[in-house]
């Protein structure tokens, strides 16, 4: 041992910088004295026990939608004080003694045991997590077993802090030499001075993981160093994503364990009965209610649940998740269901009436799905539908090959969901929407996301129509359609899309915007070409108590000759212009400017047999907006300032709007689904 540590050391006193090599013989030596320090901790009679005290949290959060473009929303969360004992040679006992819990949404969910507490000696040399449901026997890097099945690779050299020492350490690169098997792949920083292991960030391949709705599983364990000479569990992080779909309507639900472990007191020999039975037990609930935790548990949920920001453990992840999704994208699975939203299904509008619909989906391997979706309308009695072949990378860039035949919306904005305008439409002829016929071919190129941001291309060949009125409400009647231009014409479309920031209190813009060239086919004597940039941008930025949104929107400006109303610009109705009639506002040109600021008002408890009570929040939101309009016969710019104030309500799901026009009388009554819903309804 001795010899081993000398040439260690002879070693590392070389430079790091012409390491790149994978299995080099420097690096193995590394990792074999890792291997043998954990070998000899475990022995080592010096360390005979310890006691420490963790503080975590265990949350669960759900996200949706197609690339899961808004942050996760907190459903539960679990506060806990758990009371760790470990023995050598690896004789583990956890306690429970304190929690308290959030419930956000209602929910039965409930965790794995060993999500409850903590991983002591970096694991075990075979590594299982959920209870062996999620990661089952997947081999330890630094283990006998593991140096046959692992690729080493050292990296980079850095000093950490640990209590008031800098210590120096060197991080390790590992990934597995099959991935198609179990395995491990992260990085793993070791003690520069005897190879002890500091810091492990790990996940896991496909093989790995367990269940097959599972995206990935990621584990942080930070070691400290206890009286100069133990390292010791000092803070940890458990994050397992699952990904399942509706339809074709993705959902993800993530749980995310943050563990701080204090008070540790080596060789306090605890007494031998409290390692008898489960390693994690508690005590009875109405004691862990009665602990003394501090200050109120949602108030420290956003430093509890953040995103890690660390740029060199989101690079681990990255590399784990391609592992998981290529092999996830390779396998061929059978036709389902599928559907983009609810829409798809079931809606109901003054061209078609009721229209009833249905889909298929077809995984075809290697990241290549086709599918095909179909609606026939009551009313109009004529089938609409698209059918698409598209090819998913396993770092999300994305082609997509379609053909469909169905409506457009003239301006490009919704002003309200599906599901409220399909409800209003059938019952009190009040349809929000102005479609035109149009088929379309077309093929997209979408860009893996960097950071929050993804761009896009797209080239169309189209065709557009007017439609008429067929149906007939239950009260009321339908205004007429839309008199659209008849146009064929060839687009290419670039857009760019910013996602929101993973903290929804912290300062943040956000955005879309599409930027559409087109040549149409000749009308007279000439081929007409023109323009049109769509855009949408919000600022988020915290004031007091409270949170500023100013949302910016630039719809259907247009350029060029002989533009098809359609591609015009329209404003009026909850989004463009409160308080006004639903596209009562039209020109070649709109701008709209809303200042918004939402405010909590308390809450009200509701009970949800089994689920318990649930905290609902009110939030008031008081707004100003103002929308300006360009004439297309040159008349110049007109403005439609309005007032209004909004209350979001029931888990943030609904939002009820009343706004009043400055220019004009009336007040505009809305209740609606809250917009981030919108896509799935």
């Amino acid at each position: 041992m001795p010899l081993l540590r000398l040439l260690l050391l002879v070693l590392l006193a070389s430079p790091l910088a012409a390491q790149e090599r994978w299995n080099d013989e420097r690096t193995l030596t590394l990792v074999r004295s890792a291997i043998a320090r954990r070998s000899a901790q475990l022995a080592d009679t010096a360390l005979r026990d310890y006691r420490a005290r963790a503080h975590g949290y265990v949350t669960f959060l759900a996200q949706f939608g197609e690339g899961f473009p808004l942050p996760p929303a907190v459903v539960k969360s679990d506060e806990l004080m758990v009371e760790v004992l470990w023995q050598a040679p690896d004789r583990s006992a956890q306690r429970i003694i304190g929690r308290r819990d959030t419930l956000l949404l209602p929910t039965d969910m409930n965790y794995h045991r060993d999500h409850l507490g903590v991983v002591q000696n970096n694991f075990p040399s075979i590594i299982r997590l959920g209870d062996g449901d999620e990661v089952q026997d997947v081999a330890h890097p630094l283990s006998a077993v593991g140096l046959a099945r692992y690729d080493y690779r050292l990296s980079d050299s850095l000093a950490i802090r640990s209590g008031t020492q800098a210590i120096d350490v060197l991080m390790i690169e590992v990934r597995p030499k099959d991935d198609r098997q179990a395995a491990a792949v992260g990085a793993i920083h070791l003690d520069r001075a005897n190879a002890a292991v500091v810091r492990m960030t790990l996940s896991f391949t496909r093989a790995a993981l367990r269940d097959p709705q599972l995206e990935d599983v990621s584990v942080i364990l930070e070691n400290g160093l206890v009286e100069g000479r133990f390292w010791l569990p000092r803070r940890q992080e458990i994050e397992i994503r699952r990904t399942a779909t509706w339809m074709d309507f993705p959902a993800r639900g993530i749980i995310r364990g943050r563990w701080e472990i204090t008070d540790v007191e080596p060789n306090v020999t605890p007494p031998p009965d409290r390692f008898v039975g489960p390693e994690i037990t508690e005590v009875p609930r109405h004691l862990q209610r009665t602990y003394p935790f501090e200050g109120e548990i949602l108030r420290t949920l956003p430093e509890a649940i953040r995103r890690l920001d660390d740029a060199e453990v989101r690079e681990v992840q990255e590399a784990a998740r391609e592992l998981v999704r290529a092999g996830a994208l390779a396998r061929v699975g059978l036709a389902r269901p599928a559907a983009r939203r609810v829409s798809d299904l079931l809606r109901v509008n003054r061209v078609e009436g009721f229209a009833a619909g249905v889909g298929l989906s077809q995984t075809l391997g290697n990241g290549l799905t086709a599918s095909i979706l179909g609606r026939y309308g009551t009313a109009d009695h004529r089938w609409k539908g698209s059918g698409a072949l598209t090819w998913r990378s396993p770092r999300e860039a994305q082609w997509t090959l379609e053909w469909s035949d169905d409506f457009g919306e003239a301006g490009g904005l919704a002003e309200i969901s599906g599901l409220r305008n399909s409800l209003a439409a059938q019952e009190f002829g009040s349809d929000w929407t102005d479609p035109y016929g149009l088929v379309r071919g077309r093929v997209r190129f979408s860009s893996a996301p960097r950071e929050r941001d993804r761009w896009s291309i797209e080239l169309a060949r189209e065709r557009h129509r007017p439609l008429t009125v067929a149906a007939t409400p239950s009260t009321g009647r339908y205004e007429p359609t839309l008199a659209a231009d008849r146009r064929v014409l060839s687009a290419v479309t670039f857009g760019w899309s910013r996602a929101p920031a993973a903290d929804p209190m912290a300062p943040q813009l956000t955005g879309l915007t599409q930027l559409s060239l087109a040549r149409a086919d000749a009308v007279s004597t000439a081929a007409p070409t023109f323009a049109r940039l769509s855009a949408e941008f919000e600022i988020r930025h915290p004031v007091g108590a409270g949170l500023l949104i100013a949302r910016t929107l630039l719809h259907g400006v247009t350029a060029g000759a002989e533009v098809p109303v359609q591609w015009g610009a329209f404003a009026g109705g909850p989004l463009s212009a409160p308080g006004y009639a639903f596209h009562s506002l039209r020109g070649d040109a709109m701008v709209a400017q809303r200042f918004e600021l939402h405010r909590r008002a308390g809450s009200v408890p509701l009970r949800f047999g089994r689920f318990g009570s649930v905290p609902t929040t009110l939030t008031i939101a008081p707004y100003v907006h103002q929308a300006l309009i360009h004439a297309r016969d040159g008349g110049g710019w007109s403005s439609a300032p309005s007032l209004g104030i909004g209350v979001i309500g029931l888990f943030d799901l609904l939002r009820l709007d009343v706004a009043r026009p400055l220019r004009g009388r009336g007040w505009l009554v809305s209740l609606d689904v809250a917009r981030a819903f919108w896509p799935a309804l």
